[in-house]
């Protein structure tokens, strides 16, 4: 996650306050439709997690909004989630908030590429090409 100076320093963000481990503000330029829209940001470092969530008083966040947000708050070559956890630990605090995660310690794993599609520059053969590959090698294992 990016520190709390350079956060604070993005002109898209409206900083109410923030502190040692965080901050709370506002995003104006989200909804492309409507660019004065505010929604609303808390992010925070603490617990061995990097955290902001997001919301709209009258929405949830689009896919595209929520790009925008992780842009913002974190590093391109970071990765980090939306959780969809277990239903027993499920939270709403507010109807429209939604957050993006990463935590501190050690990497995160993802997907191969291959199996969400082509990438830019790939065709589909190549895809399946690597498909075929994986596959081959889980095999021998």
């Amino acid at each position: 996650m990016k520190t709390n100076e350079e956060i604070i320093a993005c002109r898209k963000i409206i900083v109410i306050c923030a502190g040692d481990d965080g901050g709370r503000g506002y995003m104006t330029d989200l909804d492309k439709k409507k660019p004065n829209k505010r929604a609303s940001v808390v992010w925070s470092f603490g617990g061995g997690w990097d955290h902001v969530s997001v919301s709209f008083a009258d929405r949830c966040p689009t896919w595209d909004e929520m790009c925008r947000v992780k842009d913002v708050f974190f590093s391109e070559d970071e990765c980090c989630v939306e959780y969809h956890p277990a239903k027993s630990e499920y939270v709403n605090q507010h109807p429209y908030c939604l957050h993006i995660w990463r935590p501190q310690a050690g990497g995160m794993p993802t997907p191969p590429s291959w199996m969400v599609g082509a990438r830019n520059g790939e065709n589909v053969l190549d895809v399946i090409r690597k498909a075929e590959e994986a596959l081959r090698e889980e095999e021998r294992k």
